[in-house]
């Protein structure tokens, strides 16, 4: 009787360290993802430096996106102008707008060659963040 009330004890003891060690697991899975979720979108020529940290779009634009090159860096400049005004408007009238959707502004200027990465991947946030959020900025209907 001794010997299996220890056997259960011992079994006990090692399926709790196993499942504590699931849950550490779990942790640094979600923490792996949110270090995922992160993009840096920067153009270290010019000092010009954007960082998202948006759940699910790092995923988004790798499976969902128009790969790079489909547009062309013009196209994107224009449109990224009129979404940086929308969105600095937006952020500017937060009784009007979630300001937890619109926290900051956006300093986008037209004279500045950003470079396709930057314009790229900007492009395609203001995509992801309205699809995400059912929102509509300058009057564009979000395309993929």
């Amino acid at each position: 009787m001794k010997t299996l009330v220890y056997l259960v004890l011992t079994v006990g003891i090692l399926i709790g360290c196993n499942s504590s060690k699931t849950m550490a697991t779990k942790d640094h899975v979600a923490k792996q993802e949110a270090v995922n979720d992160t993009v840096r979108i920067a153009n270290d020529e010019i000092e010009y430096e954007i960082i998202i940290i948006e759940p699910g779009f790092n995923f988004w634009l790798a499976s969902r996106a128009r790969p790079e090159g489909y547009y062309s860096q013009q196209f994107m400049e224009n449109r990224n102008m009129f979404y940086v005004n929308e969105w600095n408007r937006r952020v500017l009238s937060p009784n009007r707008f979630n300001p937890n959707l619109y926290e900051m502004q956006i300093d986008y200027q037209p004279h500045i060659d950003y470079g396709y990465d930057v314009n790229y991947k900007l492009y395609n946030y203001f995509i992801y963040f309205q699809l995400t959020y059912n929102q509509r900025l300058a009057g564009f209907i979000p395309r993929i």
